[in-house]
Formats: structure tokens, sequence, C-alpha cells
């Protein structure tokens, strides 16, 4: 049996499910959420199950929400996390996973988290530390004014999802992390680093690949996220 934590994608607080007087699911402080499941383990049957709840609940005549993953990993990194936000009334509106290694500076070890959202879930902006549900204000000063200050500052991030040049560009984020934002397949992508200094990963060939199309068999799994289970 997967044991998975329930909570709100945007505060990471409690959500309490539907009922008789509210028909979705909904946070104390946040209002209605898509909530976020995280499997408390990471591994090749945790990516499975959550593959195949993804195909299961995705809506009639759209495809199935992206499970971005760097692959191949960068040499030394591991998978270290999925999660998806959503209930049995939305579907998927949100996936993530989290993957660790070297930092590319050196330093010590690094974390990277990638989320495809739907407009409005709030989880890519709840992990770059900034306010509001999703990044379109963040986007359009991040067009204009890069921000060359950041400690994790690349500018545009031109990374490749599913063979295709995809930019992501850098947005304001909590001085710990670097985070990126952009669209892929309709859907917010977020790519938030830390420290912040690992954002640099992203300036090299990083190849996003959907592991709800196909999961490769030599992923490498390591340590459960902290990123995932609350840290941020």
């Amino acid at each position: 049996m997967v044991t998975v934590a329930v909570s709100c994608p945007r505060c990471g607080g409690s959500v309490r499910s539907p009922d008789l007087m509210h028909p979705e699911s909904r946070c104390p402080d946040c209002g209605p959420v898509a909530p976020l499941h995280v499997p408390e383990h990471i591994g090749a049957e945790i990516v499975a199950s959550v593959v195949d709840h993804i195909r299961a609940t995705a809506q009639p005549q759209q495809p199935a929400a992206p499970l971005w993953c760097p692959w191949p990993l960068p040499p030394g990194w591991t998978t270290t996390g999925v999660a998806w936000a959503g209930d049995d009334r939305l579907g998927v509106r949100a996936t993530v996973v989290a993957c660790a290694g070297p930092a590319p500076l050196g330093g010590g070890p690094a974390d990277l988290v990638f989320v495809a959202e739907e407009p409005g879930v709030g989880l890519g902006t709840r992990y770059a530390g900034v306010p509001g549900p999703d990044a379109g204000p963040e986007l359009v000063e991040a067009l204009t004014d890069p921000g060359p200050g950041h400690p994790g500052h690349v500018g545009r991030a031109g990374i490749r999802v599913a063979g295709h040049p995809t930019p992501l560009w850098l947005v304001n984020s909590l001085p710990d992390r670097s985070a990126y934002a952009g669209e892929a397949r309709g859907m917010w992508l977020y790519a938030i680093a830390w420290p912040a200094s690992a954002g640099h990963l992203l300036a090299e060939d990083v190849l996003l690949h959907d592991l709800v199309e196909w999961t490769p068999s030599e992923l490498v799994y390591g340590a459960p996220s902290p990123y995932l289970h609350g840290k941020a």
C-alpha cells in the first residue's frame, strides 16, 4: 500500500474533503484547491502507480497531464520524488518530479523540482516562494528585467521538452533558490533549484521527458526529496 500525504498546493496546510455543503476540496486559508498528493517513498512502483492514476483520471478529449523528468539524468543525479495535485472531481491538474545530485558549481548537493500545472493551482509559485496562483505577473517582469543580480541568474534556460526547444525565464524567488517559468503542452512549466546557484544546471543541455508516455527502467532513485515533504 502506498502511503500518501495530502496537503494544500499553495501553502502546505491541511485540506478538507468535499462534503454536502462544499463540492470541492478546500484549504481553510486558501479556499478551494486541487489537493497535493505526495507519496511517502519513491521507487519504480511508486512512479508506476502515479502514472496509472494520471492516465486513469485524464479528462475525455484531453491529453493526460505530463510528468516531466530529466532524461537522461545528469551525471550523479537521482529521482527523489513524484506527486500530483487534483481529486476525483477535477482529475490531475498538476504534477511534480523532484531530482537531486551534485551542484553544477560544486559546494555540495543540489535539488531540482519540475512542476507542470494548469493555471491557478499555485504549486509552482509555492515552490518558488512567490505570492499568487501562477507566475504570470512574475513572467511579465522577467521578460523586461531578468534580474541579473540573482545568485542563480542564467537569464533564460533553453531546455528541450519532449524534443522541442522550450524557453524558461528566470522569475523572482526567495534568495535560497532560483525559479524558472514557461509553458509546455498548454500548461505552466516551472523549474525550481536549491541552492540558487544550482539554476546554472538549466543552462546545460537538459532534456525533459514525460514519464506518463514512457518510464525508463534505468531511472535511478534516491532519498525522498525534503522539498516535496514540507521543506518548501
